[in-house]
């Protein structure tokens, strides 16, 4: 049931509808009393169809709004198609300044409607605490589906790496299998670590901005668990052992990763399947690996093989690896290849996995 004095269409719920006289958002204000929509003071002409459309969006910010409330709300009963619907959104983006592809206002959701993503402040109101929280929800769930994909490439990865770095078959001994459990739980643990900072970062910073934001949010949460993993990773090893390995995977790798991720999930909009999303993420995820490795950083296998070369009694080799590109030992083709193909599973895991978590948060 509406709350008292809720305008018209307006709902219950985890964001509690705003029905100040005026709203405003961006540089717009809207008052629908006054059936007016104005940008910078200036009134800007509206169809009053579509400014019922808007202000139906608009009093409830964040909230899908089905296809059927509009039909029942705006155009109340009246016979039309999909495409005046779809002229409808089309015509408000363009009066915003919006974009389909990168929506600041207006986000669609795919078969099932629209929503409107930009804060609306209604006067002397202020965001309840039910919608902090629904905020708090949504960027938790996106950064645990941030995380879980980066969790499934580490286990991908880790038993690549783990029968190949295997120095025996697996069959006739428990050692090799001792040595594959270990680098798929390692790869594993590594690459859970970089989902959760890359996730979180990318769902914290993105929320309700640009999505250029993306891009930095997952750029600074992969600096930072990159560095914070290879600071303790490089002192575990001098207590454990005496001495580092050396210039294993950190904060600069981290860094154009978590960017390359990040740009990935700009480019996989709302309107993207979930396929295409993970492809164009992976392609992307893919050029920053290999170019990591150009650069002279290490991702996962780089990263290994210098533990076998400071450890030459470990029973860590990637040589078999190497052999596939037709080099004696794990080398820089062999990095570079692998480099590419980390980044790309990396990518793809991460963004599909979010892009699950925002099909959960839009049916729920």
């Amino acid at each position: 049931m509406a709350e008292a004095g809720a305008a018209p269409g307006a709902r219950s719920g985890p964001w509690r509808a705003v029905t100040s006289e005026s709203l405003r958002f961006g540089s717009f204000q809207l008052d629908p009393g006054e059936r007016q929509l104005r940008q910078d003071g200036k009134p800007v002409e509206i169809n009053g169809r579509y400014l019922d459309a808007l202000t139906l969006m608009v009093r409830e910010p964040g909230k899908l709004i089905s296809k059927d409330r509009f039909l029942d709300e705006v155009w109340r009963g009246v016979p039309v198609t999909d495409e005046a619907l779809t002229q409808c959104i089309k015509t408000l983006r363009k009066q915003l300044g919006d974009d389909a592809a990168q929506p600041r206002f207006i986000e669609t959701i795919p078969k099932h409607g629209y929503r409107f993503i930009a804060a609306v402040d209604g006067g002397t109101a202020t965001p309840s605490q039910e919608q902090a929280n629904e905020r708090s929800q949504e960027v938790a769930i996106l950064g645990a589906g941030g995380t879980i994909g980066g969790g499934l490439a580490g286990l991908i990865g880790g038993l690549v790496y783990g029968f190949a770095g295997a120095s025996q078959p697996l069959q006739p001994g428990v050692g090799a299998v001792s040595v594959l459990l270990v680098l798929v739980c390692v790869t594993v643990l590594m690459a859970l670590l970089g989902g959760a900072g890359v996730g979180f970062g990318i769902a914290i910073a993105g929320k309700g901005r640009a999505g250029y934001w993306q891009v930095i949010g997952g750029a600074l949460g992969g600096l930072a668990i990159g560095a914070v993993t290879k600071l303790l990773g490089l002192d575990a090893f001098n207590l454990l052992l005496g001495r580092s390995p050396g210039d294993i995977t950190g904060a600069a790798e981290g860094l154009l990763l978590g960017a390359a991720v990040g740009v990935g999930a700009w480019l996989a909009g709302p309107a993207t399947g979930l396929r295409r999303s993970a492809a164009i993420a992976g392609a992307i995820g893919g050029a920053a690996g290999v170019s990591i490795v150009l650069l002279g950083g290490r991702l996962m296998g780089g990263s290994l093989q210098l533990l076998s070369e400071q450890f030459p009694n470990s029973r860590l080799r990637l040589d078999q690896l190497g052999a596939l590109f037709g080099e004696d030992g794990f080398g820089q083709i062999s990095q570079v290849v692998t480099g590419g193909l980390e980044g790309a599973l990396f990518a793809a895991c991460v963004v599909g996995a979010m892009k699950l978590a925002r099909r959960v948060l839009d049916r729920s």
